[in-house]
């Protein structure tokens, strides 16, 4: 296996890692994003948080290894993008974790005493948490892997164009959704937000898959630096 081909074939799983991890946390952090306050009360399956949230932390270090290990093919189409596209995925990865601290500390409310307030404080965490997706996966996300990781593999062309604009178009897109969450016009994975995330979707989920059975395409980056 050539030097290129475990580069892109690590790239790939390490994509298809984000979605195993990330759509599964998310469900199962649900009981207590929907009534923390209840959560905190009643109690609930704290293992299935505990799980979440090592879930989550998989998925930073997936995150952050996405960018990582295609980081010295894609400095030689662009240095200072692809160094920007390795940013994205830690600031990225900055509000993951906030979000995992947030929901165990609820987890720690409902098993101590912490008096009165304790449902608002929960709430206060519940909110923390909601924030975190807005400001992470649903901003972030559409300025790293849509337009700046898009952009970098359309003009390589280490995989078809014609997938890469699906990032190029994502990311605005993201971008957008995420600032109407952010000032109310739009609601939290509302339909508005999910609609903007369907060629998001399409454009991770495809290059994972692509980089991990095909490799990358033919590519001059491939073969010597060149800077862009």
């Amino acid at each position: 296996m050539s030097s290129s081909r475990r580069i892109s074939f690590a790239f790939g799983v390490l994509f298809l890692i984000t979605f195993a991890t990330s759509i599964p946390a998310l469900a199962l952090f649900q009981p207590v994003l929907d009534d923390p306050v209840g959560y905190v009360a009643n109690g609930g399956s704290d293992n299935q948080i505990f799980f979440g949230a090592f879930l989550e932390l998989l998925l930073i270090i997936a995150n952050i290894g996405t960018a990582v290990v295609v980081y010295p093919v894609l400095k030689r189409e662009n240095h200072i993008l692809s160094l920007g596209y390795v940013t994205a995925r830690i600031v990225e990865s900055a509000f993951i974790l906030v979000g995992i601290l947030a929901v165990l500390s609820i987890v720690t409310l409902s098993q101590e005493n912490a008096g009165g307030e304790e449902g608002a404080i929960a709430y206060a965490l519940a909110a923390l948490k909601d924030w975190t997706f807005i400001l992470g996966p649903g901003w972030v996300v559409g300025w790293g892997n849509g337009l700046i990781l898009g952009y970098l593999m359309y003009r390589s062309g280490l995989v078809p164009r014609g997938l890469a604009i699906f990032g190029l178009v994502g990311g605005p897109l993201i971008i957008l959704s995420g600032t109407l969450v952010m000032f109310g016009v739009a609601d939290l994975h509302g339909t508005v937000q999910g609609l903007a995330t369907i060629p998001e979707f399409i454009w991770e989920l495809g290059l994972g898959i692509y980089a991990t059975v095909w490799g990358f395409k033919s590519s001059p980056i491939l073969t010597a630096d060149r800077n862009a």
